[in-house]
Formats: C-alpha cells, sequence, structure tokens
C-alpha cells in the first residue's frame, strides 16, 4: 500500500541571548521543515542566522513562525491586536527571517503561525484574514501550515496561497478536531510509545484517538514533532524510524 508522504517539522530557535531551549542541531537531523522562531515569541537575531545555516546544510525547509508580540509569554498568552497591526507584524517577521535564509543559500518556504495566535485563528476569521494579510504583503506564494478546516486556511485559500494541512503525534485532540487547549490535563501526550503510536496511526490511516476516545480523521501532510519537550530529540528519531519502517515515505511538502 502507498501513503501520502508525511513532512516532519519542528519549533527551533526558540531561545533568546544567552537561554536556549531546543537543541537546533540535532532535530535538524531528523525533520524535514524547521518553524523558525522570529523575534517575537523567541528567537534574536544570532539564532536566526545560526538555525538558518544549520537548516540550509542539511537541506531542511525553513518557515517562519510568526508570533503575537510576546517574549515574556513564550507567544501563549491570548492578545487582542488590531488587524493592520498583526498584518504588519507578521510580514516583518518574515522579512526578518527571509534575510537569514538567502544569506544560508536557502529561503524562507512557508508560514506557521505560533502558540496563542496559532489557536486564535482556528475559528477567528478576523485574525486569520490579518495573518493571510501579512503573508501576501511579504510573499503572495509562500504555503501557510496550519489546522485542517481552520479560518486560517479558508482565509489562505481564497487569497490564493497554498494551505497545508498538519497534525499532532503529543498534542491531544478534541472530537470536532481541534486542538485540546494546553491549560487541560492531558493536552500534552507525554507517553513515547502512544506518541509514536499516533504519529504512525495519522500519517498510514489519517485516524487519530481524541481526548474523549472517539476516533478523529486527520488528514495531514506535515506532523509537528515538540522540539521544547523533555527528550524530544530522541522521540523525533523513533518516530522517523518508525514511520519509514512503516512504508511512509518521509519528506518536505515546500
Amino acid at each position: 500500500m502507498t501513503w501520502v508522504p508525511i513532512d516532519l517539522n519542528a519549533d527551533l530557535g526558540e531561545g533568546f541571548g544567552r537561554w536556549t531551549l531546543t537543541d537546533d542541531e540535532q532535530l535538524l537531523s531528523v525533520v524535514t521543515s524547521a518553524n523558525v522562531a522570529c523575534g517575537f515569541h523567541a528567537g534574536d537575531a544570532a539564532t536566526m542566522r545560526r538555525v538558518c545555516e544549520l537548516a540550509a546544510a542539511r537541506g531542511v525547509r525553513i518557515g517562519a513562525q510568526v508570533s503575537y508580540r510576546d517574549l515574556a509569554g513564550f507567544g501563549r498568552r491570548a492578545m487582542d491586536v488590531p488587524a493592520a497591526e498583526l498584518a504588519a507584524e507578521v510580514a516583518y517577521q518574515i522579512g526578518a527571517l527571509e534575510v537569514f535564509a538567502r544569506a544560508a543559500g536557502s529561503r524562507v518556504s512557508y508560514v506557521k503561525p505560533h502558540g496563542a495566535l496559532y489557536n486564535r485563528v482556528v475559528r477567528d476569521a478576523e485574525q486569520a484574514a490579518a495573518v493571510v494579510d501579512g503573508v501576501l504583503l511579504a510573499d503572495r506564494t509562500l504555503p501557510v501550515l496550519g489546522l485542517p478546516g481552520s479560518r486560517l486556511h479558508e482565509a489562505a485559500a481564497a487569497a490564493g496561497l497554498p494551505v497545508v494541512a498538519e497534525a499532532f503525534g503529543d498534542r491531544a485532540y478534541r472530537a470536532d478536531g481541534s486542538l485540546l487547549p494546553r491549560g487541560q490535563e492531558g493536552a500534552v501526550v507525554t507517553d513515547p510509545d502512544e506518541v509514536v503510536e499516533r504519529a504512525v496511526s495519522i500519517a498510514r490511516f489519517g485516524v487519530v484517538t481524541a481526548h474523549c476516545g472517539s476516533s478523529v480523521t486527520v488528514r495531514a501532510r506535515s506532523l509537528c514533532l515538540h522540539g521544547d519537550t523533555p527528550g524530544a530529540v530522541d522521540l523525533a528519531r523513533r518516530v522517523r524510524a518508525q514511520l519509514e519502517a512503516s512504508g511512509v515515505r518521509v519528506e518536505a511538502f515546500a
């Protein structure tokens, strides 16, 4: 049996100054796409440059992980940002990362919102449209990576931008296919065996078990591996190895 290829993406470059969070170099030996923090929830100029150089050297696609301006809250706090301001800030983040991607011999290949912004644009049409406006300001060809069925994907598709569906092996789903909010118990799946099993199920069958126990259809072209969880590198390696052992082709979507 042949399945649709799956991309593996991870949030990288999420340090700031002397503080580091993710093992960027090791994760870049596993993933096929790197969601690089652009300085608003994490990351700084030196970190962005370093991650772009490492990604380019390994042939990993570089994505702009755009966020609300929230360094103190790691981009995970709910914020109300006027649409025009948010669009400008999204374009600003993409543009900043593009400088370093180009200098490394690569380019920004896609855009993915982070944290509170990611969750907000699943249902908020105005904020979703603002993100899309920001992407259009920066590059009218960039694919938008996000949750299938989201307002973000609706707005991006309406604007003529490519959309790429994303799924999560280590996040709990609700019965409607949305993610269980991080503040709720069980929102993050921590058992490595369960994460691997869920990742393979998503890639092979497009199905995952929701928090309530029901089966949820999750059709995705890209699978997110969170880089800020304990043992992230070993877990990412296990996921990729099991996907390939199951006959799933792992390759970038962009």
